[in-house]
């Protein structure tokens, strides 16, 4: 039994687990606004999401054009750099230029004491080998410095020749190495050059299907702002029709006879007398327009409780689900610190048991005897 004392926990802790889900998914079930129906308008709901889409459709255009503005500012910074080191380059080389010029060391005022070419100009220090003045302490004769001189500068010019055959080889080759390395460059900025194109190719083609989106959007609205226009235009037409249709067939033009009863009856007519409606039906008419605005009022009155409404009903909505949300972290929260103690604990038991496994090695103790040590320490 001490064996198992390890797996009956781990086996509590999986079916109190297993419960705490399943009330966790119960609750999600009961408390979710999604999933409910009391107090949500569904309609105002997806006109709130479509709207959001259209924002965020808006952001989303508008950010891309941030970001290319900003990818074009960069370009162009870097054109600007690569102008100022070429002008930096070129006052550079006029510089030099000038210096070679106008400035040449010849011009100077000391260059007597630093002539390159003053030994050349000088008189030379013997005329023969056997120039008297070529004494012993004068040491103007050295070895080499004899009358085999021709020979030995023959001989120094062909060598001189070949070293110079050597090096244009040499010139030759460095420049066909940098003739590939100049090849390989070209071929990598047409590389680069044309995956710029084709992402600008592909911006542009995000950006139009941006634009036809946009333009759909609003040839929607129009078309149903025209229809609801049209719609409110015939209504005003058929309200007007009515309206003349009832001052046509009123007792007002239509010379109602009631209007001229005389004295005598009802069948007698005053005509010369008859001045138009009489105080009776005008206060009808009066008390009916009465009634039709207040009916109005009454009908805005109602409108404007039902947008109050429908306003109270979104706001509890979003309330709602930021109160669901909250509670949901709360409860991911506690979940996350049940489970590090969890883990905490499992490993705790896990290094309990490699100590006596590593003891067990040690000590040479018996497989029975190590459980039953090791349940009973557990436990």
């Amino acid at each position: 039994m001490s064996r198992l004392g390890p797996q009956l926990d781990l086996d509590e802790a999986a079916a109190l687990e297993r419960r705490r889900r399943q009330e966790l998914l119960r609750r999600g079930r009961i408390f979710n606004a999604r999933i409910r129906t009391i107090g949500i308008d569904k309609d105002a709901l997806d006109a709130q999401v479509k709207e959001r889409k259209i924002q965020e459709a808006a952001e989303k255009a508008q950010h891309e054009k941030f970001a290319h503005d900003m990818r074009k500012n960069d370009k162009l910074m870097c054109l600007l750099e690569e102008r100022q080191k070429n002008e930096i380059k070129d006052m550079n080389r006029a510089l030099n230029e000038f210096h070679r010029n106008f400035q040449k060391p010849e011009t100077r005022r000391e260059f007597d004491l630093n002539d390159p070419q003053a030994l050349k100009k000088d008189r030379p220090a013997r005329i023969s080998d056997s120039d008297p003045r070529c004494t012993v302490s004068g040491m103007q004769k050295f070895m080499g410095e004899d009358l085999n001189y021709d020979q030995r500068m023959k001989f120094q010019k062909e060598q001189l020749r070949e070293w110079s055959l050597q090096q244009q080889k040499d010139w030759k080759n460095a420049l066909a190495d940098q003739k590939l390395a100049d090849d390989l460059y070209d071929k990598l900025r047409i590389e680069l050059d044309r995956k710029i194109m084709e992402e600008q190719r592909r911006e542009e083609e995000s950006r139009r299907a941006v634009c036809t989106a946009t333009k759909n959007f609003n040839r929607i609205q129009a078309a149903e702002l025209d229809h609801k226009n049209e719609l409110e235009k015939a209504q005003k037409i058929k309200d007007d029709m009515d309206e003349i249709t009832c001052l046509l067939r009123g007792d007002f033009l239509t010379e109602n006879p009631d209007q001229a009863i005389g004295p005598l009856g009802k069948h007698h007519v005053l005509v010369d007398r008859w001045k138009g409606m009489n105080p009776e039906q005008l206060m009808a008419i009066r008390q009916f327009q009465k009634e039709q605005a207040q009916e109005k009022l009454r009908v805005r009155e109602q409108e404007r409780r039902r947008d109050a409404e429908w306003d109270r009903q979104r706001l509890q909505a979003a309330r709602a689900q930021l109160l669901w949300e909250r509670h949901q972290q709360r409860q991911s929260r506690g979940q996350r610190q049940d489970l590090d103690a969890l883990n905490a604990e499992l490993s705790q038991e896990q290094k309990a048991k490699n100590v006596y496994l590593k003891e067990q090695e040690y000590s040479n103790i018996p497989t029975d005897e190590y459980y039953a040590q090791f349940n009973t320490t557990t436990r």
